[in-house]
């Protein structure tokens, strides 16, 4: 089993956004102290619910920091860049960190990040298997065109190529964010493990995974492959030698950046977007997830995997909105949990 962090560089309330990526990168550097496999990065425009804007470029830093470390993109946003500038920049930090990135990608939302950026709505309802698939034939052929609905251009090398200097290794490791049949499908068909939300539950991840095995078997894809895909599960955990006490440390921080961070959200064509009750959705995820003692961490995260068959997790631990308590938790995830699922 293989355990993460996922790190938004969440504002919290009475917070500036200098100090919430300070946490962010801080806690990145304790998760490679603490023994955690990987740390994902999400990425966010024009919103206190995360304030890094390109989860790529943080990659960069973080990777130029540690040493053992993957570290990945949960997620870049493929309707708002052009994927050929995205395949670019994931085959440069794939060579220059010796294989240890990774690239999330996602569909994002019916944002006004759309209309900042000049991609607009067709990029986002339209353009997304489009632009999937040219970011694939960028990661992995010597010569790229194109000559699609949304991409046009003539034929040219891929430099650098990500497939030829590491020995093995056709390129960077692609995950797909997957939220509905539609996206399942998406990655199925081109054989990506997905990465599945923190808003759902055992059940529905082992749905997900289930359909995902249906589509890929359609497409053509072999039993070993189907058996080898490291889907991803994004989850909530706060270690505290109390159950009480780690729901409390959430509910307490949690639901102001929510609230706050949801709110700021702006559809790009004006239409209505329900958002999630803070405290309800902070009540959930304390449900769902690793939150409480140690032990409960582990056969939480035990039965999960059981039950999906997933043994890739990203977990948010900078759910208290306080750097010193984020790097305790990291710290103890690290060492009295990691140990039991080994």
């Amino acid at each position: 089993m293989r355990v993460g962090s996922f790190v938004l560089a969440a504002q919290f309330p009475g917070q500036g956004q200098g100090e919430a990526l300070h946490r962010a990168v801080r806690s990145a550097e304790v998760a490679e102290e603490a023994g955690l496999d990987t740390v994902w990065l999400a990425e966010h425009h024009f919103v206190p619910y995360g304030t890094c804007p390109s989860a790529i470029t943080l990659a960069a830093l973080l990777l130029g920091r540690t040493r053992r470390l993957r570290v990945g993109t949960a997620v870049s946003v493929l309707p708002t860049v052009h994927p050929v500038a995205l395949g670019e920049q994931a085959a440069l930090l794939h060579l220059t960190s010796g294989g240890r990135f990774s690239l999330g990608v996602g569909r994002g939302g019916p944002w006004v990040d759309l209309e900042v950026f000049g991609t607009g709505l067709e990029a986002y309802e339209r353009h997304f298997p489009e632009s999937l698939d040219l970011l694939m034939r960028w990661l992995r052929e010597a010569r790229v065109s194109a000559d699609g609905e949304r991409f046009r251009f003539r034929e040219v090398p891929v430099v650098p190529r990500p497939s030829e200097a590491l020995s093995g290794a056709a390129g960077p490791e692609v995950v797909l964010a997957c939220t509905s049949p539609s996206s399942v499908r998406l990655a199925a068909e081109r054989g990506l493990p997905m990465l599945l939300g923190m808003h759902v539950g055992d059940e529905e991840k082992a749905e997900m995974v289930a359909l995902w095995g249906r589509h890929a078997r359609a497409a053509g894809r072999g039993e070993d492959e189907i058996r080898a895909a490291a889907h991803v599960s994004a989850g909530v955990c706060q270690i505290a030698d109390r159950r009480t006490d780690a729901e409390e440390t959430l509910t307490k921080a949690m639901p102001g950046w929510l609230k706050q961070g949801l709110d700021a959200h702006v559809t790009v064509d004006g239409r209505h977007r329900r958002m999630r009750d803070p405290l309800a959705y902070t009540e959930l995820l304390c449900g769902l997830h690793p939150v409480g003692t140690p032990r409960l961490a582990v056969d939480r995260l035990a039965a999960t995997s059981e039950r999906t068959g997933i043994s890739r997790f990203a977990l948010l631990v900078e759910g208290s909105g306080d750097l010193a308590t984020t790097e305790e938790n990291v710290r103890r995830l690290g060492a009295e949990v990691l140990p039991h699922l080994r």
